[in-house]
């Protein structure tokens, strides 16, 4: 399938989705691990000490240029997907059938997309942004992100934002899990329903970590 036809047809959308959502799960993985150093008792240490090595780490900077890559190919034929699906039905039905025929978040993955996109627009200006800022303006010298962290949380806003971000985030990975090894092909009637199981425990698990960190330092806070 050429590249063309990977960004119009819709089986080359659905491979694009597929394809970069395992990629931004894997990432995930990563980014859950180190937030996860946060609530180690050692004054913010060992996550400092993790933070400064992924914002030095030649190859992790590569892959930082992928994975927004990868985000904007996703974010972009999640809406194109959705947009088509929405054409090809102008006439929206009488009676909403429900889940008669699909799953709510199934039929919602582009609002939920959207919001997803929103709070990770917010998300990385609050993080993202400032670390490289401060790398541009001093350089090698240390930096205490584990003290970014807590000022940040400490306003209630941002904590309900980054809830209802992670909350969007859970109801996207239910679907997303287990449709992105369907749609490439990774499917098979023995193992499907352990990847859907483990869909399911790490569209729950994963979320739950990533919220519990604002309220945990928004409680500290007080």
């Amino acid at each position: 399938m050429s590249l063309s036809k990977s960004f119009t047809s819709s089986i080359g959308k659905k491979l694009v989705m597929g394809i970069t959502g395992l990629f931004l799960i894997s990432f995930l993985v990563v980014h859950v691990s180190v937030n996860s150093m946060l609530f180690l008792n050692d004054g913010g240490e060992s996550f400092n000490a993790a933070a400064h090595f992924m914002s030095h780490n030649i190859i992790i900077r590569i892959m930082e240029v992928v994975l927004f890559a990868g985000l904007i190919a996703h974010t972009v034929q999640g809406l194109m997907l959705t947009m088509q699906n929405n054409s090809k039905r102008p006439v929206k039905y009488a009676v909403n059938p429900g889940n008669a025929t699909s799953k709510w978040y199934s039929r919602s993955m582009g609002i939920l997309g959207s919001l997803l996109l929103m709070f990770l627009v917010i998300h990385l200006s609050h993080f993202w942004v400032e670390t490289k800022e401060a790398l541009y303006l001093n350089g090698d010298a240390p930096m205490n992100s584990y003290e970014e962290v807590k000022e940040t949380f400490s306003q209630l806003w941002v904590v309900i934002v980054y809830v209802l971000g992670v909350i969007s985030l859970g109801w996207h990975l239910i679907h997303g899990f287990s449709s992105a090894f369907q749609t490439l092909g990774l499917n098979h009637k023995k193992y499907t329903p352990i990847i859907k199981m483990l869909g399911v425990a790490f569209s729950v698990i994963v979320p739950l970590i990533f919220a519990a960190m604002p309220i945990y330092f928004f409680v500290m806070s007080k």
